[in-house]
């Protein structure tokens, strides 16, 4: 029979591949320019963020403030209503990952298409239950799952280290066989791009993304049909939209290629099978139909269509487990007594709003010229997993830089101008004597002091003696700390010229966010002691 797939199908598969390299494009440059600019104002670069409506509701309903910047969600809302979940094919850069994979995938015959009966496309509307029961209770775990937390997260903290430590060997190499002029080239412009290399749990995450990715051997945009819950959320919000579905049954030959070569499994045949809230319009069915015989036509009047088979049962269970792992996620010593190594980035909100707020998408950490800002792994317990905290180790909280107060998407750091952020104090710093140069063994060092930024310093000098073991006295000038004028900074610790563990270090006591968390004991609340 002679093959008379549509054309106009066609044209409209070519728009979409063109319209998922452009905002993936956009998403990329994006993260490129998550980075210090050369000045104080870096532009909107979390914007994507915005238009992600389930992070709008989940944080909204977890912190009961509305963030201003979300009303662009509504959009994709809006026409998600009228178009379906057009966002999911033509928009999402993690979806288009997914569908790059999966067509490499089955290029290499790693994975075979075929209609598939299950029903573990009601899974990604389970965990949307769990997500939305927990943030009624003002647990926030969308960071998590939602496909732009993701991957914002693993590029930042794993992918774009792990390139740019590959670049590195490969400029060694390129220095070693005497290709010099392509070395200082590729030196110059991997400085321009100014990528942090060194995030303490990049392995980790980068481990979880490439498992995602493989997935798809599976089935085909296995995260999109079976675990994303922004696809469960806009799938619920599609069930109404205007563009139908229609397999005309003169010219259908009852082949089952359109169902077999679905995406997301939205079984466009039988035509009464289909599942709009599936769907995410790329129109490979309509392009691969050999009669052309399945079109889109646009319906104003509701029609009756097959919906996702969820179980009330699992449906009331999904949500009883976001209730119970509300009390099992902060089951933390930080909730008595916060911890010490958690140093919280410049106009971080209290601690228990912060993390009402945070969707742990990794742009604070992308945007810290030093380097500072890792994800935290149990400093904050449970509900605190991979949200920003200061690594002085690492890096340090430059003094001319608020950068990461203008890049947070939801709220949970405040802008600041540098002004306002050097009046605010994030920690305080304290020496630690027996391994201090000076005040172990009388010799000079003014590292700490010459490196604190603040004025006056938060670090002074004074003579002291020190005794050798020989009974000779040695007076070097020692290092102490005004722990008022102190702000948390890190640089002393990060300069400190003592190896493996430094002489001078930074906690979390005294942060200016928290009322609890200061010096003395007898400013925390007698209900947090009894």
């Amino acid at each position: 029979m002679k093959k008379e797939r549509s054309k106009k199908y066609r044209l409209i598969q070519i728009l979409r591949i063109i319209s998922q390299l452009l905002f993936f494009s956009l998403f990329f440059y994006l993260l490129l320019g998550t980075r210090f600019p050369g000045g104080d104002y870096i532009g909107r670069v979390e914007i994507f963020f915005h238009f992600d409506p389930l992070l709008a509701l989940t944080t909204s309903i977890a912190s009961r403030v509305f963030f201003a910047s979300f009303i662009l969600a509504a959009i994709t809302l809006v026409l998600t209503f009228i178009a379906g979940r057009f966002f999911c094919g033509w928009i999402c850069p993690l979806g288009s990952i997914h569908q790059f994979f999966s067509f490499l995938f089955k290029k290499a015959k790693l994975l075979k298409t075929k209609i598939h009966e299950d029903n573990h496309t009601a899974w990604k509307y389970y965990l949307l239950a769990v997500i939305l029961a927990g943030s009624l209770f003002s647990l926030n775990l969308v960071g998590w799952l939602d496909p732009f937390s993701l991957l914002y997260r693993s590029f930042t903290v794993s992918f774009m280290p792990g390139v740019s430590h590959l670049i590195s060997n490969l400029i060694e190499v390129f220095y070693q066989v005497k290709l010099s002029s392509l070395g200082d080239s590729l030196v110059q412009f991997f400085e321009t791009l100014d990528i942090n290399a060194t995030f303490i749990q990049g392995f980790i995450i980068g481990v979880i993304f490439i498992g995602l990715v493989f997935l798809n051997i599976f089935r085909e945009r296995f995260w999109c049909r079976y675990l994303c819950p922004l696809g469960a959320f806009l799938g619920l919000a599609a069930r109404w939209n205007i563009l139908k579905l229609k397999v005309d049954p003169d010219k259908c030959i009852n082949c089952g290629l359109c169902s077999r070569l679905c995406q997301t499994q939205a079984n466009p045949y039988p035509n009464e099978n289909w599942k709009s809230s599936e769907c995410d319009y790329c129109f490979t069915c309509s392009a691969i139909c050999p009669t052309n015989a399945i079109s889109f036509p646009i319906k104003s009047t509701p029609e009756k269509i097959k919906s996702i088979d969820l179980s009330r049962r699992k449906i009331i269970l999904a949500s009883l487990t976001g209730i119970f792992a509300v009390p099992l996620f902060r089951l933390s010593p930080a909730s008595y007594r916060a911890s010490e190594k958690l140093i919280r980035p410049p106009g971080s909100l209290p601690e228990k709003k912060f993390l009402q707020k945070c969707v742990k998408c990794g742009e604070c950490m992308k945007v810290c010229p030093t380097n500072a800002l890792q994800p935290a792994l149990k400093e904050a317990g449970p509900e605190g997993i991979w949200t920003p905290m200061l690594v002085p180790e690492i890096g340090y909280c430059e003094y001319y830089c608020s950068l990461c107060t203008q890049v947070c998407p939801t709220g949970a750091i405040q802008e600041l101008s540098i002004e306002e952020k050097n009046e605010l104090k994030i920690g305080t710093a304290w020496i630690n004597k027996n391994r201090c140069i000076p005040w172990k063994f009388g010799d000079p060092c003014i590292v700490c002091e010459e490196h604190c930024p603040v004025s006056p310093k938060a670090i002074q000098l004074m003579k002291v003696e020190v005794t050798q073991l020989d009974g000779t006295v040695k007076t070097p000038l020692a290092p102490v700390i005004d722990i008022k004028a102190c702000t948390g900074c890190g640089i002393c610790e990060n300069k400190c010229p003592v190896m493996d563990k430094p002489a001078i270090y930074v906690t979390s006591v005294g942060e200016s966010r928290s009322e609890q968390n200061q010096l003395l004991l007898d400013t925390i609340s007698e209900k947090n002691i009894y």
